[in-house]
């Protein structure tokens, strides 16, 4: 007899020899059939569970040990209704009381078109479940991984952003990055910065921002604004003075040079200087040593000189109201502080960080600015710049009944072609004003009754003017 016959002729062969366990139950639910892969698995033997009930055996909990009605029986249902079930989430208890995964299908066993019991395929799912585990732990622990270095480099790039804004500088404009570039960039040197920019840029907050970045950040930042003082009073505010060097020195005094000494001096407004003052400046830039008014004894200094101003050095030097030789010494690396009108989507970011001042200051909390109210503050032109945005922003804050700020003010729009106009206007107001005035001498420039004397200024600089407002003598 051939192998093939021999199956043929006993079935039982084929499903002995299967890995998967099987099962075969009567329309009771008794088991009629059980082969050695399910003994294998289950621990229970073949004597143990034919004619029995195999759910109460191994079948009669969940995973979590819940109950498992016969009635809610997978198995069971098969032999009820005919239809084929295949199930993957359930478990298998053993005989020693463990229990393992399976995944198992039921199909309805006929003869001549009558059912007459079920049969159930199983097999131990547990080393494809541990695998499956193990899968989702790795990528679990992958996921978590990148999750974790995307927020270290989010903290990393909000850590930077913070930094400066808990210094006030803040702006993601092309223009004001640039400008941060290099403050970082000369901080950690000793060179002398002149920090140019319109009132209200915050030029005293990058000179501050250089010297806490510097190496000189253990030292103090003394500030001197050159604008608040008299000249007299300015050189001994900067040189100190001794007692009884003038009316009221009761007392000798340091002046800022010796307070700054070794740390950083800020001269704000250095534009205000008078020339006396910048002579002696010149000095002390050139030698660190200075005297005090009134005293003859020299003091020796070492200093990181930062200044700024709002006005054009480079006209007061062709004007004669500002020494050349000190401009070229003050403007070793120029820092361009720009103006609000041109980092304009800068705003809504100042904006913020304002607020958030302004709800301390004042005990508010304002969590925002209507967008109505933030196209309102980005289509004006702010000739006060930040300074200006502070003090509307504090007012509507002080006014604010609500959590969303709503401007209320009325800002005065201004176009770019408005402010052109206005430049040009002045610009033939002042070539008229000096035809007058060179008709009135005669167009004679130079000399004691000549037009510049009149104008207040030097020859070369009428000269100059003239050739730039197109001014010639008529024939």
């Amino acid at each position: 007899m051939s192998i093939v016959e021999r199956f043929l002729a006993d079935p039982y062969l084929l499903l002995n020899a299967v890995g998967e366990g099987i099962y075969g139950f009567d329309l009771q639910g008794n088991a009629v059939f059980i082969n050695p892969a399910a003994e294998q698995m289950t621990g229970w033997q073949n004597d143990e569970l034919l004619g029995q009930n195999i759910h109460q055996y191994h079948h009669h909990s969940h995973a979590d040990g819940t109950p498992y009605p016969a009635c809610d029986c997978k198995i069971y249902a098969t032999l009820k209704d005919g239809k084929v079930r295949k199930v993957n989430d359930e478990v298998f208890w053993r005989k020693d009381g463990s229990s393992f995964p399976v995944e198992y299908t039921t199909a309805p066993v006929y003869r001549e078109d009558e059912l007459i019991g079920a049969v159930a395929i199983f097999r131990d799912v547990s080393s494809q479940r541990q695998t499956e585990s193990a899968l989702r732990t790795a990528l679990a622990d992958n996921q978590q991984l990148t999750q974790q270095l995307q927020a270290e480099n989010t903290y990393l790039q909000s850590e930077i952003q913070q930094e400066w804004l808990e210094t006030g500088l803040v702006g993601k404009s092309l223009v004001f990055q640039q400008m941060l570039e290099q403050l970082d960039l000369v901080a950690k040197t000793d060179s002398t910065v002149l920090i140019l920019g319109e009132n209200g840029t915050g030029k005293e907050l990058i000179a501050r921002n250089i010297h806490n970045r510097s190496l000189r950040q253990q030292s103090t930042m003394v500030r001197v604004n050159c604008a608040a003082f008299s000249a007299n009073l300015l050189e001994s505010e900067l040189f100190g003075h001794e007692k009884g060097a003038f009316t009221g020195a009761t007392e000798t005094r340091k002046g800022r040079f010796e307070l700054a000494n070794n740390g950083t001096l800020f001269l704000d407004e250095i534009g205000e200087l008078s020339l006396s003052a910048q002579s002696k400046l010149l000095r002390v830039i050139q030698e660190q040593e200075f005297e005090r008014v009134g005293g003859s004894k020299t003091i020796k200094v070492n200093i990181r000189l930062i200044t700024a101003t709002n006005k054009d050095l480079a006209a007061m030097v062709e004007r004669g109201e500002f020494r050349m030789d000190l401009y070229y010494r003050l403007n070793v690396f120029p820092i361009k502080a720009p103006a609000l009108r041109d980092r304009i989507e800068d705003l809504p970011l100042i904006a913020e960080v304002i607020i958030n001042k302004l709800n301390q200051k004042l005990g508010k909390n304002i969590q925002a600015i209507n967008n109505k109210s933030l196209v309102k503050l980005s289509q004006y032109q702010w000739p006060g710049n930040i300074r200006e945005l502070q003090n509307i922003l504090e007012r509507e804050v002080i006014l604010a009944k609500g959590a969303v700020l709503d401007i209320k003010q009325s800002l005065a729009k201004q176009s770019s072609g408005n402010r052109a106009s206005a430049i040009t206007l002045l610009a033939e107001a002042e070539k008229h004003h000096i035809i007058s005035v060179l008709k009135q001498c005669r167009w004679r420039i130079g000399g004691v009754q000549g037009a510049a004397k009149l104008l207040g200024l030097p020859d070369s600089t009428l000269r100059s003017k003239m050739k730039k407002l197109n001014i010639e003598r008529p024939v």
